[in-house]
């Protein structure tokens, strides 16, 4: 048990990435607040994990009383918090960048970076007044390494995130609080038919290959590469790591 008697928050932990991040931390002893704005599928991971190891909360990530909220019931409910895995986001539809709405991009730097930063707002000062350091992961993308060509805004709002990430490992380093980030290629997940495209079922199955064709190692991102990544990058073995974008993109990115 790699995180035993260790509390954490996943947010977007309802389905996909997260999803099988709760699961796998809750798998290595870990006490899990699975955090969505969808409450249904939340509270069904969290039953299924059972045991009172894991307790369901909606919230939206981006609003600063939902996340201040999701800080306190989780200290309400373990009395402690040790890890912070911000993983919740949004795709979009490749399109070009003429064609993009204002409010699509508006919507993505809310939901994807704004969000990281409130996480962050509101943990810090837990982490530091239990005085014992703490862990935050973020899931950023290859985008933000190697975008691709007509999701620009997408591909801003998770570079948007690189910066951020660094900034926090240097500036919370002196309190033993780690901050590192996830970059997975495109995942086996339902945010997956965002990025396929509009397109019938045959053509998004030629987008599909294409994506495949990318990754040397020969397929996508599966939730379990993200849970085995997270799950490192959370326990002591990772002690002395902080400030690294962990590419889990089966070579993508080179």
């Amino acid at each position: 048990m790699r995180i035993k008697n260790k509390v954490a928050i996943v947010t977007g932990g309802a389905s996909g990435f997260g999803e099988g991040i709760a699961r796998r931390f809750a798998a290595e002893g870990a006490e899990v607040v699975i955090a969505d704005i969808n409450y249904d599928a939340a509270y069904k991971v969290a039953d299924e994990i059972g045991n009172q190891q894991a307790i369901p909360f909606q919230v939206d990530v981006s609003e600063p009383e939902d996340t201040k909220k999701m800080m306190d019931f989780t200290i309400s409910k373990f009395g402690q918090l040790d890890i912070l895995v911000q993983n919740a986001a949004i795709g979009m539809s490749p399109q070009p960048l003429e064609e993009t709405p204002l409010e699509l991009f508006d919507k993505l730097f809310k939901i994807n970076v704004r969000s990281v930063y409130l996480g962050s707002y509101y943990s810090v000062p837990i982490f530091k007044k239990q005085g014992r350091g703490g862990v935050i992961i973020n899931t950023i993308s290859t985008a933000a390494i190697r975008p691709r060509p007509g999701l620009t805004a997408y591909n801003a709002s998770k570079g948007a995130l690189i910066p951020m990430t660094k900034a926090l490992a240097l500036e919370l380093a002196d309190d033993k609080i780690r901050v590192n980030g996830l970059c997975p290629v495109a995942g086996e997940t339902a945010m997956l038919n965002d990025f396929l495209g509009k397109g019938n079922e045959e053509e998004k199955k030629e987008i599909h290959k294409k994506f495949i064709a990318t990754v040397p190692l020969g397929r996508l991102a599966q939730p379990r590469d993200m849970a085995n990544a997270a799950l490192y990058l959370a326990s002591d073995e990772a002690d002395f790591i902080t400030g690294v974008m962990f590419e889990i993109d089966g070579g993508r990115s080179i």
